[in-house]
């Protein structure tokens, strides 16, 4: 009785250590979709995406292989065990103490070295991981950071974070974990059934009697999992949506009152989400109770098998204990085989996901540009020659234009919102190219070199927008100059008329700021934002609407004080303020898809018509 007692605690736990409903769920939906895939015949994009993974693993081939020794030792000493443990029983009931001794050292000692091996080869495969991990996000990172700027916001930014995130760490995971969890599981699967069909052959195929029941239902759960699935991730997305919404715009919804509202909306969307998760919930509590019971009649039919033989006098104690823990570790192997297929797919397509990235079209590079850098103390024409320019085939955002912008002069780009004038700003910048004509910079030699990504080391850029990044004044300006020194900082947020504010911060620019330059005024981040520019004193400065939260007299002291700087700087800048209009060398006006060169009196009748 005491006997029985304990193995059904060994039974319980034996059924504790099966593979939870989802791990099996997720074997058949992986399966289902490698069937397709083969049928679809776009299973080579899958073998295509795990020989790209294999050129990271290969970097560590050596790691591997004794990662994968450890693992076939840990299992072999394992065996050993409960072999051991077997004899030891067979030796107490049979009142035989001969052996004792020995078999206990060899069951303690096989548990033992199977310890220390099973900490080592986790010691081990997590910082492989790590290390791979590492390895593909630097690469991928230097690769996004030079893909063509058209080609990467075709993406949103979550989407890039994701694959940058949690794609790679699906892939490095796995690049280093897959091969030698193959050879180990097939291992231990293989020795595993070895062993009991040693002892008994029914017994080994008892162990796979639930596998046709398990076949049959792995449609309907694919159908009904996917279901759910979609169900939720739909309402989900939609919540998350509402969510981000509502924190982006969260200072409207203040100013408005309506807090309350966008709290019982919220309620709403959890209500919908909560009444689709517990249907979920009872499905699988459903599938989850007959696949329990389904485990159990297997594992009793195992454990009367094995009370027949011992009545029958067929086996002993000691292989009644071998056989029962055996089948579950057996059944964990089959498990661990199978379970391999959901790894590998998902691995795939994780790989396929940050594949698409790195294979997106690289930004132009060109060496001649180096040239303009060893000259650019003289100064750098910017110059667009009927040009042209679509984002999107057949849709013209500038026909056949052309702009110049000298050094020493302050050129403004003038027109209603969404005509094209920060695409001008992107041509100059090199981040898009004309469809037709030239955009290039140009010394006072002639050297011409077409706007590229090397190019941009000439420009210093301020966007629209709060560009203010959370981190102190310094960290912000050092961004652009990292071996600044205060003195330099300083001497740049006096230029950009900052310095009046920030000097009178407690740490002054080591004050920190939060997200988005929390805790300045518009004005104030503006400044800051020039001053950084300011910093680069790079020879060309590109100020898109950059001065547009400053009064007029700050803006014209902050404008002046930037050419005196650098008298031969180029500064174009994109506005509507009719006293940047007035210190202007030359204005052009984007209107009707096209970029004209307006003359003195029709700059001075614009300036007076704001």
């Amino acid at each position: 009785m005491i006997y029985f007692n304990i193995e059904i605690v060994r039974i319980r736990d034996g059924r504790a250590m099966e593979n939870p409903l989802e791990e099996k769920r997720a074997l058949f939906n992986s399966l289902h979709t490698l069937r397709g895939r083969w049928k679809e015949g776009t299973f080579r994009e899958i073998l295509d995406d795990w020989r790209w993974i294999f050129t990271y693993s290969k970097r560590y081939k050596l790691a591997i292989l004794f990662y994968t020794l450890l693992g076939i030792v840990s299992t072999s000493f394992g065996l050993a065990a409960s072999v051991a443990g077997k004899i030891t029983i067979d030796i107490i009931t049979g009142h035989d103490s001969s052996r004792l001794g020995l078999m206990i050292a060899i069951m303690v000692g096989s548990a033992a070295f199977s310890l220390l091996f099973s900490s080592a080869i986790n010691r081990i495969s997590t910082k492989l991981s790590i290390d791979i991990n590492n390895d593909i996000q630097a690469d991928i990172f230097d690769q996004i950071i030079d893909v063509d700027w058209q080609a990467i916001n075709r993406y949103s930014s979550g989407d890039l974070l994701n694959r940058f995130n949690s794609d790679v760490s699906t892939v490095s995971k796995n690049a280093i974990s897959w091969l030698p969890s193959i050879v180990i599981a097939l291992y231990n699967f293989i020795a595993t059934f070895a062993l009991i069909w040693h002892y008994n052959k029914v017994m080994s195929l008892l162990s796979f009697a639930s596998a046709p029941v398990m076949l049959l239902l792995s449609k309907y759960l694919i159908r009904k999992q996917r279901e759910y699935a979609n169900r939720m991730k739909q309402t989900g997305s939609e919540m998350m949506g509402f969510e981000v919404e509502t924190f982006y715009n969260f200072d409207t919804i203040k100013s408005f009152g309506i807090m309350g509202n966008y709290g019982k909306k919220l309620r709403d969307w959890q209500k919908r989400l909560k009444a689709i998760s517990l249907e979920y919930n009872l499905f699988s509590i459903k599938t989850n109770v007959f696949l329990s019971v389904l485990g159990l009649i297997v594992q009793y039919a195992a454990f009367g098998y094995c009370l027949f033989l011992l009545w029958k006098d067929r086996i002993t104690y000691g292989t009644m204990t071998l056989f029962l823990e055996q089948r579950v570790r057996l059944s964990n192997a089959f498990n661990s085989v199978v379970g391999i297929v959901p790894a590998f797919l998902s691995s795939s397509v994780s790989a396929h996901r940050i594949r698409e990235l790195i294979e997106l079209p690289r930004e132009k590079h060109l060496p001649e540009t180096q040239q303009l850098q060893a000259m650019a103390e003289q100064g750098v024409e910017v110059r667009m020659d009927d040009l042209s320019f679509a984002y999107t085939e057949n849709k013209q955002v500038i026909v056949s234009s052309s702009f110049r912008a000298s050094p020493g002069e302050i050129v403004a780009l003038v027109g209603p919102s969404g005509e094209g004038k920060t695409t001008m700003i992107r041509l100059a910048l090199g981040l898009i190219h004309p469809d037709e004509g030239t955009a290039y910079l140009q010394t006072g030699d002639g050297t011409q070199v077409a706007c590229n990504a090397d190019s941009r080391a000439l420009f210093s850029y301020v966007p629209q927008g709060n560009a203010i990044l959370s981190g102190t004044i310094a960290e912000n300006l050092r961004m652009v100059k990292e071996d600044a020194d205060d003195e330099e900082i300083i001497e740049a947020l006096k230029i950009a008329c900052a310095w009046d504010f920030v000097s009178q911060m407690p740490e002054t620019i080591h004050s920190k700021l939060g997200e988005r330059g929390r805790g300045l005024s518009e004005g104030q981040a503006q400044r800051i934002a020039i001053a950084r520019a300011v910093l680069r004193d790079a020879p060309i400065l590109l100020l898109d609407e950059a001065t547009s939260a400053l009064d007029v007299t700050t803006e014209r002291r902050v404008l002046r004080n930037i050419i005196r700087q650098r008298p031969n700087k180029t500064c174009i800048v994109t506005t509507h303020r009719p006293t940047v209009l007035s210190m202007c060398q030359r204005v052009y006006r984007v209107i009707d898809k096209r970029v004209t060169e307006l003359s003195e009196e029709e700059s001075s009748r614009m300036a007076m018509d704001f």
